[in-house]
Parts: structure tokens; C-alpha cells; sequence
């Protein structure tokens, strides 16, 4: 497991990191060669909303130390600066493909091979290789907000679970939209490919790994349930990287919203969960001389900000948590057949 590290600096010393010539190096130094660490970040309206919030994106990016970040709203920037992605690959030397997209970014120091799309506000990859030629394909994706499930069981306690559910289907398209982000990867081959596969984002919804009976115990408007976005992305084979490295969800919920908004303006609870995932499918046992094994997993702020702090005065620019996944590289051990 990596050495953990305080990510909530005081203000002052997260922008002068920032701003640190050594931290804009392309050569600074990696915890490790064979690791890929990869930060799930939704932010908040391009980091506008917050006072200096490009810099503070970038500083927690570098903190990080990060190898590719998979970004929602990486919406214009306040001022003469384009998409916040595409400034962020700017001052880090990067490499950024967002496209025509409004929303979805996909940013790595790594070189990108080939620019991939599904949606502009469902989809958006990229085919990547590092120095060492190993090759990965990875999306930036987000889901419908619509009819929250910790809102709808917040609202209504006595609903069933049928009815619940079915925000999911019909109060939302989560449902609907991921099975077509799934049938994408499909039909362009990624869901066999000869290399590893990772789909990161806000999915707007919890996974089944999360409502469970002994969840439902400890925290708030959860129940044990079967939910049916998280099930359609494992069936398909992909390992949950986060639930993977802390299986227990009682002592590690990973909670991504909200670490700025605990309270809600219209009086209402605030519901928490961990609606920012990162997905990884390998290739399959007989294909593919790579694949990748998580080996550690954490939600950035790990240390959230007082509750009174105004948010255009936080010095984490957003009201999703990031989500910071490591995963190493494993070769594999091919036979030639006859």
C-alpha cells in the first residue's frame, strides 16, 4: 500500500504548490514505474465557483501525483482560458481529449493513441500507451442526476422497494444510459480487447457493493438492495477498484458526495454516498500481455473543511470528492500454441 499523504493543505501552500516550478516538471519524480494512478474527478462548474479554483484543481491534480485524471465539467473557464481539462494538460505538459464535449475530459501525462466518443455528456475515451508501450483504453463518463435514490428514500421512508428502484428506469435515464454506454464498448470491441479497460465518473447513483444489509444498518436512507446500474457494469465484468481495495463499505464508505454541501439550502438532509466510481475490466486470460491490479484507493479532501466555510472560499474546488485509485501493472506469462 502507497504512504498515505495529507491532501486539505491551508490555502496558501496548495496554491504555491500550484506554482512551484518543480511540481511543473514533467520529470518529477513517480512513486513508482510500474503503478498507474488515476484520479476521478467531477468539478464543480470547471472550478469557477470557487475563489482561484483552476489553480486549486491543479494543485490537487499535482498532490495527487497523478498519472491520468478522468474529469466531469471541465467547463469553460471564467476569463481568457479554454475548458478547464485543457488548461489543466497546458500547465501540466499533458495531453488532453475532450472534443466537442461541454462535460467530459480525458487528461494523462501518458501519450494518447487514438481519441475515442460515445456521448458528449455520457462518454468520452481515449486509447493510451506509456513510455513503456503498455496500452490502455479509459472513459471519462457521467449519468442522469435525476430522482437521487438517497433523495427519493429521504422524501418517502415507506417507499417500496419496486418503487424505488424505478428511479433508476423511468425518474432518471441512469439505467438506460449506461447500458447503452455499455453496448458501446461492445460494439467497438473494448469489452474483449487485448488491453485493459477503465470507465471512471459520476455515476449519480450508489452501487449495490455500497446497500447492503450491514450498510443499511449504520447510515442513513440506505437499504439493502441489488441496484440495478452498479449490477449492469459487473456483468459485463468489470472489478469496482475502489470496493475492491476496502471491501468492507461499513468501515470504508468512500463517500464523494457532498464534502461541501452537508446541508441542504432548501432545509432538507443532506444524503451522503459514493456516486463517483472508477471501473477496470483486463483483458481476458488468453489475450493481452497486461493487465492492471488495484492496490490502493482513497476519496480526496481526506480531511473535509469545516462545514462554515463559504464555497467560494474552500480550498477544495469542488462539491464531489475525488476519487485517487493506484493501480500496478502485471505482465502476463503467455504459451505459444501450436
Amino acid at each position: 500500500m502507497l504512504a498515505p499523504w495529507r491532501t486539505i493543505l491551508g490555502g496558501a501552500a496548495l496554491l504555491a504548490l500550484a506554482a512551484s516550478p518543480g511540481c511543473q516538471s514533467e520529470a518529477a519524480a513517480r512513486p513508482d514505474a510500474d503503478s498507474l494512478r488515476v484520479l476521478v474527478w467531477h468539478v464543480l462548474h470547471g472550478a469557477n465557483d470557487v475563489d482561484r479554483g483552476p489553480e486549486k484543481a491543479l494543485a490537487v491534480i499535482r498532490a495527487a501525483r497523478a498519472d491520468l485524471v478522468l474529469m466531469q465539467e471541465s467547463y469553460d473557464v471564467d476569463g481568457p482560458r479554454p475548458t478547464l481539462g485543457r488548461w489543466l494538460a497546458t500547465q501540466l505538459g499533458w495531453t488532453a481529449h475532450q472534443g466537442e464535449s461541454p462535460h467530459l475530459c480525458v487528461l494523462t501525462r501518458h501519450r494518447i493513441e487514438a481519441e475515442l466518443f460515445h456521448h458528449p455528456w455520457h462518454g468520452v475515451g481515449a486509447r493510451i500507451r506509456d513510455a513503456r508501450g503498455r496500452a490502455f483504453v479509459a472513459y471519462s463518463i457521467w449519468i442522469d442526476y435525476r430522482a437521487f435514490l438517497g433523495y427519493e428514500l429521504r422524501d418517502r421512508p415507506q417507499i417500496s422497494d419496486e418503487e424505488l428502484l424505478l428511479a433508476e428506469s423511468e425518474r432518471s435515464g441512469r439505467l438506460p444510459q449506461t447500458l447503452a454506454l455499455l453496448e458501446h464498448l461492445r460494439t467497438a470491441g473494448l469489452l474483449e480487447a487485448d488491453t485493459p479497460l477503465l470507465v471512471g465518473g459520476d455515476w449519480n447513483t450508489p452501487s449495490h457493493l455500497d446497500w447492503t444489509a450491514d450498510t443499511a444498518r449504520v447510515y442513513r436512507f440506505r437499504r439493502a438492495l441489488d441496484l440495478p446500474v452498479s449490477r449492469a457494469v459487473h456483468r459485463e465484468g468489470f472489478v469496482d477498484v475502489f470496493r475492491d481495495v476496502h471491501p468492507n463499505a461499513v468501515m470504508r464508505p468512500g463517500i464523494t458526495w457532498s464534502p461541501m454541501f452537508r446541508s441542504r439550502r432548501d432545509g432538507k438532509q443532506q444524503t451522503f454516498a459514493r456516486i463517483d466510481r472508477l471501473y477496470l475490466k483486463n483483458p481476458p486470460a488468453a489475450s493481452g500481455p497486461w493487465s492492471l491490479s488495484p492496490v490502493d484507493a482513497r476519496v480526496l479532501p481526506e480531511l473535509w473543511e469545516d462545514a462554515a466555510v463559504p464555497a467560494r472560499e474552500r480550498v477544495f474546488p469542488s462539491d464531489h470528492g475525488a476519487v485517487l485509485l493506484s493501480l500496478r501493472w502485471e505482465h502476463r506469462a503467455h504459451t505459444n500454441k501450436k
